[in-house]
């Protein structure tokens, strides 16, 4: 598996976590918030690993 191919299922991953955790705990928890940053980041690395690929 490339690393393209982890970063999505890493970022499916958070993007499920995230949106169980804001449902239960709130979507301003702390919890929600720091998986809401680090998907951030991840997508902004896919982002930056798509354009160079082009």
């Amino acid at each position: 598996m490339c690393a393209t191919e982890k970063l999505l299922e890493r970022i499916e991953f958070l993007r499920n976590k995230m949106t169980e955790i804001a449902l239960d705990k709130g979507f301003t928890s702390a919890e929600s918030i720091n998986i809401s940053q680090e998907l951030d980041r991840l997508l902004n690395l896919y982002n930056n690993v798509k354009q160079s690929q082009k």
